[in-house]
């Protein structure tokens, strides 16, 4: 397999697609060596069979808003991938939703679901509905529109949603309430669930949680102690929070915080009391980041400003994707940053990475550090399924054993002969293996 070959007849195949296809290059042309060692990957055609979903669907979804006017968004689920196990991933409810993103995030799924050693497939989903500025009422009619349609295509040993940006408790409620109306069935169809009825404990923390403590394994490779660390940290959202809930119990200083329209520096950092806002302000007011500014009197950034040029140890992006550019990284890197986290999916471009990796500092891809989130998804559908509840320790010691075994895989798999660790490489490898192998096995 030549990754540029194969990467070229996929974008004459899906032009337009650029998300789909940066995900696409930054996956083949790590798992090229490893490939070529297995010649009978080629004859089962397995690279074009692995990129392309197994199934794209596509609906529109009809709504009335509060005049009782009636609104149309498009809807989707791209279910990617289900060779070891039903297919998993978030929906997202976002105006910048599209098929490009959303194959993009699916194809990242199938190989994040796959470090889990959880059996779950990769998938994703949405609509480029946003719930900002809506009613109650509004999200709750187009969800149940939403449902109305995507109902016939899931179920817990078929496809199994969860959360994503712009899906929260709220939303994942109404879903799964029109879901049993629908079907008359009380079955783990969604993750995410409110405590009430069937969710887990940790499930909103998870993300966050795992991502930081990836961030702490990969430090403690080279021996440095988190405690006492400035963290840049992008995103104001369930990931951003917990990271720096994470990031304060372990004694590191988060600096910053960010929504689309700007940043905070706290140069005093976020603490305890600090982050309690944040969550009263995006969680319940649905505010905006620059009330924090305004209530603590710090450095506030607008115009839909990134916090990477402030100097800080370590960075973590928990917003969205390509939130990181090459110079932006170049800046990082000169500003003495150690390390970078991706709490999002693919929140670095491949020119930031290439910065990263040249300049031999510690840096983890989402679909490894972010797959806390997917992993308690996994350990929610196990406890549906069993009729169980686990407490709140057990599932965070759970969680922090898988964060350490996927860290593992990845430095088997990424380790170069210098002994610099390449996360990229080392998790791509051992996400795809695991599915070209259930794949082989089960023919075409």
């Amino acid at each position: 397999m030549k990754a540029s070959v194969e990467l070229e007849k996929l974008s004459q195949k899906f032009p337009g697609q650029p998300e789909y296809i940066q995900a696409v290059s930054q996956v083949l042309g790590t798992i090229e060596e490893e490939y070529n060692k297995h010649p009978e990957f080629d004859r089962y055609n397995l690279i074009e069979r692995l990129c392309i979903p197994d199934r794209i669907l596509k609906f529109r979804v009809n709504w009335v808003d509060d005049n009782g006017k009636v609104q149309t968004n498009m809807g989707y689920r791209i279910q990617h991938n289900n060779a070891i196990g039903p297919y998993k991933g978030g929906i997202r409810f976002h105006a910048s939703v599209n098929e490009s993103i959303l194959k993009f995030l699916a194809f990242e799924q199938t190989f994040k679901n796959s470090l889990t050693t959880l059996p779950m497939g990769g998938a994703k989903g949405g609509s480029d509905f946003s719930p900002r500025g809506k009613s109650n009422n509004e999200v709750m009619r187009f969800c149940n529109a939403f449902m109305d349609e995507l109902f016939r295509y899931i179920g817990p040993d078929t496809d199994v949603p969860a959360g994503d940006i712009g899906v929260g408790g709220r939303e994942v409620g109404y879903m799964f309430g029109e879901y049993k109306r629908l079907t008359h069935n009380f079955v783990g169809i969604l993750t995410g669930k409110g405590q009430e009825f069937g969710g887990s404990l940790i499930r909103p923390e998870a993300t966050g949680y795992g991502n930081v403590y990836f961030l702490n394994d990969m430090l403690q490779t080279r021996d440095i102690d988190i405690k006492g660390k400035t963290v840049l940290v992008s995103g104001a959202g369930n990931v951003a929070q917990y990271t720096i809930e994470k990031l304060l119990q372990l004694g590191a200083k988060p600096v910053t915080c960010s929504d689309s329209d700007g940043y905070i520096y706290d140069p005093d950092g976020i603490d305890r009391e600090k982050l309690d806002y944040i969550m009263e302000l995006k969680n319940v007011e649905r505010g905006r980041i620059k009330e924090y500014a305004e209530k603590y009197g710090v450095k506030y950034v607008g115009n839909g400003a990134k916090p990477w040029g402030e100097k800080a140890d370590i960075a973590t992006p928990c917003a969205t994707q390509n939130e990181i550019n090459g110079e932006q990284a170049q800046q990082l890197v000169a500003n003495g940053v150690i390390a970078v986290s991706e709490g999002a999916n693919m929140p670095c471009t491949p020119e930031a990475i290439k910065v990263f990796q040249d300049a031999k500092i510690l840096y983890s891809p989402g679909k490894a550090s972010n797959a806390g989130g997917v992993a308690t998804s996994g350990l929610e559908m196990s406890q549906n399924s069993e009729r169980l509840k686990w407490t709140a320790e057990e599932v965070d010691n759970k969680l922090h054993a898988i964060m350490d075994n996927i860290h593992e895989n990845c430095v088997k798999y990424g380790t170069e002969p210098d002994g610099y660790v390449n996360y990229v490489k080392g998790a791509n490898v051992a996400g795809f293996m695991k599915v070209a192998r259930a794949m082989m096995a089960q023919g075409i």
